[in-house]
């Protein structure tokens, strides 16, 4: 299988999660252990890390509110044509 022309992935810190998680309201989301969250953020810190397929940008979801502010997804759509495309 090919790699994708860019990998895209969002770094989030476990606050961070349990507040989307609390705002999406999804009841099969109420249960996840604190310590499974921590356990599997972790996990794929670790194995983004070590990503070697391609392109990648990592996003801190900590810092960037992309989907509360257009100021902070327009920067991020711009990272990701200047990745793709060589642009800005």
């Amino acid at each position: 299988m090919k790699p994708p022309d860019l990998m895209i992935y969002l770094n989030a810190s476990v606050p961070t999660l349990v507040g989307n998680i609390q705002k999406r309201g999804r009841e099969y989301e109420e249960n996840i252990r604190l310590d499974y969250l921590k356990k599997l953020n972790e996990f794929y810190n670790r194995w983004i890390d070590q990503y070697k397929e391609g392109p990648l940008l990592v996003i801190d979801v900590d810092k960037n509110k992309f989907a509360e502010n257009e100021e902070d997804l327009g920067k991020i759509i711009s990272k990701i044509d200047s990745q793709l495309y060589g642009l800005f």
